[in-house]
């Protein structure tokens, strides 16, 4: 990298802000955190004081914020019907944009956000940092070597046995759009269309459920949820196929009387060979007329005690982020690519409400 200084700004200093952007954001010297906005100012006036420069300002208005012209990139960290509307105005303001996933509450929200950044010249990425993974990473290029051939089954899977968020606005629709299939699904959707190399969705079918939200007292890792704020899906599952015939089955949910779970993870079967995540990285295939399996060992080192630093998956993430900004070079994650994550999942709640398949013009 070079020694030239970003100036970032981060509107939205909740959980996902204090946990993966900031974090991430400090460790690295090319960066400055001048500008905190929250519509909550103490949650912002505390994200300043431990993330910030000593001059670093607080705002509980982001239209405010965008008002400092020597702020070069903005973290939008918000709810996810504002997306839209802070990474539009954002980009129009002249900032760079990285909004944390999903891409936008609907898919004409996405579009917008993409035709913003397409007519300002200003880069956009998405928050999918499982990407950055060692084992997506060794994964990817897998693929890209074409050692599975061509890739026409998937599975796209984020499933919790009971692990139901039971902060912030997660269970708000009207903040949030919908449940597990907007929140995490949404990873282990992208991580799969990234790995396939495959954005022309063809037809849709959906099926959501709302069969586990509305139990008092029920299970939970983060304690008992309350029913009367329960207003989204716990389960949803979508059958997509593409263009090219591929098919790929998504799977999410944040409460299933299953003992399969795993997030963020992929299952892939191509005409040379398959690969999964479900018990760490398997690469399975044929060689000599004898079929094998292969476990990936990503942990490298091999000298007792002493590994090294490893660098998160948000920490990579942020990292080349801000060296495409100082780069002029494109991000991992086009936003292009997330519109049709954005698109797909929209298409399964569609589905899901009508009854009907979702076709895609």
């Amino acid at each position: 990298m070079s020694n030239r200084i970003v100036r970032v700004g981060i509107i939205g200093c909740g959980g996902i802000a204090l946990g993966k952007h900031l974090p991430s954001l400090a460790k690295l010297a090319q960066v400055e955190i001048v500008a905190f906005c929250d519509i909550v100012e103490e949650r912002a006036i505390k994200a300043a004081e431990k993330f910030g420069t000593a001059e670093a300002k607080v705002y509980s208005d982001y239209v405010e914020l965008l008002e400092d012209k020597s702020i070069e990139v903005i973290h939008v960290c918000t709810p996810n019907d504002s997306h839209c509307a802070i990474s539009v105005a954002s980009m129009e303001a002249g900032k760079h944009v990285m909004c944390e996933k999903p891409m936008a509450k609907t898919a004409a929200e996405a579009r917008e956000m993409l035709d913003a950044s397409r007519r300002t010249g200003k880069k956009l990425t998405i928050g999918y940092q499982n990407r950055f993974r060692p084992d997506s990473q060794y994964l990817k290029q897998v693929c890209s070597d074409g050692d599975l051939g061509d890739i026409y089954f998937a599975k796209a899977l984020a499933i919790r046995r009971r692990a139901v968020p039971t902060w912030g606005v997660f269970l708000d629709e009207e903040k949030q759009g919908g449940g597990p299939l907007i929140d995490i699904g949404t990873h282990a959707l992208d991580l799969t269309l990234w790995m396939m190399d495959n954005y022309k969705p063809k037809m849709v079918v959906g099926s959501v459920y709302h069969k586990l939200g509305q139990r008092e007292n029920a299970a939970n890792a983060w304690g008992p949820w309350d029913p009367k704020e329960f207003r989204v899906e716990d389960s949803a599952f979508g059958f997509i196929t593409m263009e090219n015939g591929a098919t790929i089955v998504l799977e999410s949910s944040w409460a299933l009387n299953t003992l399969q779970v795993g997030e963020s993870k992929t299952v892939l079967c191509g005409t040379e060979g398959g690969a999964d995540m479900e018990d760490g990285l398997r690469i399975n295939g044929e060689k000599h007329s004898r079929m094998f399996v292969n476990e990936i060992d990503l942990k490298g080192g091999g000298v007792a005690f002493y590994d090294g630093e490893v660098e998160r998956d948000h920490d990579i993430e942020a990292r080349q982020w801000i060296e495409c900004v100082i780069n002029d070079t494109e991000p991992v994650v086009d936003p292009a690519q997330a519109l049709v994550v954005t698109e797909i999942l929209e298409a399964i709640y569609e589905s899901a409400k009508s009854g009907k398949p979702v076709y895609f013009s």
